[in-house]
């Protein structure tokens, strides 16, 4: 009899503890045309805290190859065998898009540090499950328009993904340069595994718009710009906050020097002010990463590394409500999410609301130039 009741103590004792353990899985493309970006996600989940409070935190990390299918049977894995409570993740934007269905179904919070606004927009029952760590693209094309507005700039030309990253981009930006009183001239497409871009390149350059913008993420934004040059293209460049990579500058080289882009105050640090909220995680973040793996980590990195500062605010609420692996956890980590108010991170401040699943204002971004291969703030 005591050999029984000593058993199902232990057994008791041992679901106990393992219901304060949170199970997390991390999703990147560390592989393939994407590994720009998931590389230093991949990198950071080795950053994310292990301790939050009286929980513990386990991390499953995968690598989907840039590839949305795998994408899709790494998420249904992490649901239905791992049983985790949440998941950053994917790299990609088409991967995020083809991952929506499943977490909802599953009712489980997704961080997605993705570009594309059109995971968390248009809010609808699937996409409020999801959380995105990158600012959304309207918040960025203002910089840019804004920009574009006091430099002269009457017509523009559009170059992008053929994706969701690049229609998303387009739809942002097109009627936002209308309303600025801005022309469209030039419309093109590409896609990410692209070796050439001559022929749209050389249609741009035909319809000789003052400034083109290139909607575009990770190594594939370097292509459509020095190609451009290349050809004799003299307008100003923009890019987006997808080119806010080492290697854009690394691969470019002198063809992308004056790219005007908004990105991420991690990239202008030396030059962003101590009063700012997000400089000293910034530079703690940075910090921790230059120690691991001996150099810098492109502002990607940082998108998962906030995902992990707000599962550390939002998973103590969760807990009062449920135990991890329940779906009144998930549940109740879902709204903890949704009510996070003023949650400083490495790239800004997030607020997230109901209506807003991103969170950022304009604290959440920096205008900034490209000279002689080094960022530098541009005052808005």
């Amino acid at each position: 009899m005591k050999r029984h009741f000593l058993c199902a103590l232990l057994a008791s004792l041992a679901f106990a503890a393992n219901a304060e353990t949170v199970r997390i899985g991390v999703i990147t493309s560390a592989s393939g045309p994407t590994a720009v970006v998931g590389i230093p996600q991949k990198n950071s989940a080795a950053l994310l805290p292990k301790k939050i409070g009286t929980l513990d935190v386990e991390y499953t990390v995968y690598d989907d190859g840039s590839d949305s299918t795998q994408t899709v049977a790494l998420v249904k894995k992490l649901l239905s065998e791992q049983k985790v409570d949440a998941i950053i993740g994917p790299s990609g934007s088409p991967n995020a898009m083809a991952a929506l269905q499943f977490v909802a179904e599953a009712k489980t919070p997704l961080l997605a540090p993705v570009g594309t606004t059109a995971v968390v927009l248009p809010m609808d029952e699937q996409k409020r499950w999801v959380f995105k760590t990158t600012q959304n693209d309207a918040l960025i094309c203002e910089a840019l328009v804004a920009h574009m507005v006091r430099k002269g700039v009457k017509t523009a030309g559009f170059i992008g993904f053929g994706d969701a990253y690049g229609e998303s981009w387009h739809r942002v930006f097109v009627p936002m340069i209308e309303k600025a009183g801005i022309r469209l001239v030039a419309d093109e497409r590409y896609q990410r595994t692209d070796q050439s871009v001559i022929g749209q390149a050389l249609k741009i350059i035909a319809a000789r718009p003052d400034a083109v913008l290139v909607g575009a993420a990770g190594g594939p934004t370097v292509l459509p710009q020095t190609t451009l040059v290349e050809k004799g293209y003299k307008g100003q460049v923009y890019q987006t906050h997808g080119a806010a990579t080492p290697d854009f500058v690394r691969l470019g080289g002198k063809a992308v020097d004056g790219a005007v882009m908004a990105a991420s105050l991690m990239l202008v640090l030396d030059e962003v002010p101590d009063a700012n909220p997000s400089k000293k995680l910034a530079l703690d973040y940075i910090g921790g990463y230059e120690k691991l793996y001996g150099s810098k980590p492109a502002t990607f990195g940082a998108n998962v590394y906030d995902a992990g500062l707000l599962l550390q605010r939002a998973l103590p609420e969760a807990a009062k409500k449920g135990q991890p692996g329940t779906e009144a956890f998930r549940v109740a980590l879902r709204d903890a999410l949704e009510g996070l108010h003023e949650v400083v991170g490495t790239q800004g401040v997030y607020t997230m609301s109901p209506a807003d699943h991103s969170g950022f204002d304009r604290r959440g971004r920096e205008l900034m130039q490209l000279q002689g291969g080094t960022w530098h703030r541009v005052a808005e």
